[in-house]
C-alpha cells in the first residue's frame, strides 16, 4: 500500500470529481491520503473532505502565499484550537516562498514561527513549504527547535542539499513529489539517492506537478504510484518494499492517525 502524504482535494480540479478521484487512488493501492490546509477561510471544506472518508485525514494551516491576506487570522492559539479535531493530524502547510513572494518575507517568517509554535504545543508534525528560501528556512527551523522540539516534513522537496541535511538533523522527513520524474531534475534525483530511505515520504501535491508519464494532466492521488516507482528505482529497492517503508514512515510521523493497514 502507498500513502499520498500531500494533496489538495478541496481544489476545484479534484473536488468536482472527488468520489472518482478517491476510488482511482484506492484501485492502485493508495491506502491513505492527507489533504492539506492552505487557508483558514477554506479549512471547513478541507476538514469536511477528511470527515467524509475513512482513509483521508487533513491538516490546518496557512500557505506562505497567504501570509498577508490571512495574517490577522493566524495565531498559534487558533491553529491549536482547530487542530483538536480528530481528523486534523498536521500543522500547515506553512513556510517560506521567495520565488513568487505573494506575501512580504517578514510576514511569511512570522506566520511560519506561529505554525511551529502550534506544532510544538500540539505535538503534531509541521508541513513545510520552502522555495528559494533555503537559508532562512534552515535558520528558523533550528532557532525554533532550540526553544523546544517538534517534528515535521519538508514537503515537495526540491531545495538544496542543506535543507534536507539540516532538517533531518532535527528529525524531519523529506517528501518527494512528481518533480523527481522530470527530465531536468537530476540534482533532485542525486539528493534522493543520498536521503536515508527511513526519512522518505512520497506525495503528489495534486492537482499540480503530475509525474511522468502523466505530465500535462491534472495530478491526482493515484499518480503517487509513478513517483514512488521512480524513488524505488533511485534507491535500488523493489517498489513494494519502497511502498512499505514510506507508508511506515508516514504513520510514524503522523502518529495521531490510527493505522488500519
Amino acid at each position: 500500500m502507498l500513502v499520498d502524504s500531500h494533496c489538495h482535494l478541496n481544489f476545484e480540479q479534484l473536488s468536482s470529481q472527488l468520489d472518482d478521484v478517491v476510488e482511482r487512488a484506492r484501485e492502485v493501492g493508495v491506502g491513505h491520503m492527507l489533504t492539506i490546509g492552505t487557508k483558514l477561510r477554506e479549512f471547513e471544506a478541507v476538514r469536511a473532505i477528511a470527515e467524509r472518508y475513512d482513509d483521508i485525514h487533513c491538516s490546518v494551516g496557512v500557505h506562505p502565499h497567504e501570509a498577508e491576506s490571512e495574517g490577522d487570522e493566524v495565531t498559534a492559539a487558533k491553529l491549536i484550537e482547530l487542530a483538536s479535531h480528530p481528523k486534523v493530524v498536521g500543522i500547515g502547510e506553512t513556510g517560506l516562498d521567495y520565488f513568487y513572494e505573494h506575501a512580504p518575507r517578514e510576514l511569511q517568517k512570522k506566520s511560519f514561527r506561529l505554525h511551529i509554535e502550534a506544532a510544538r504545543e500540539t505535538g503534531l508534525p509541521i508541513i513545510v513549504h520552502t522555495r528559494d528560501a533555503d537559508a532562512d528556512t534552515v535558520k528558523i527551523l533550528h532557532e525554533e527547535y532550540e526553544k523546544g522540539p517538534f517534528t515535521g516534513v519538508i514537503h515537495c522537496f526540491s531545495s538544496g542539499w542543506e535543507v534536507a541535511e539540516k532538517s533531518m538533523e532535527i528529525g524531519f522527513y523529506i517528501s518527494i513529489s512528481g518533480i523527481v520524474t522530470f527530465k531536468p531534475a537530476e540534482e533532485l534525483r542525486e539528493h534522493v539517492r543520498k536521503i536515508p530511505v527511513g526519512r522518505l515520504l512520497v506525495e503528489t501535491d495534486s492537482p499540480y506537478l503530475a509525474p511522468v508519464p502523466k505530465r500535462g494532466k491534472t495530478n491526482e492521488p493515484s499518480f503517487v504510484a509513478h513517483t514512488a516507482a521512480k524513488v524505488a528505482e533511485l534507491k535500488e529497492l523493489d517498489p513494494d518494499r519502497l511502498a512499505a517503508i514510506t507508508t511506515d514512515n508516514f504513520f510514524n510521523l503522523f502518529n495521531k492517525i490510527e493505522r488500519n493497514f
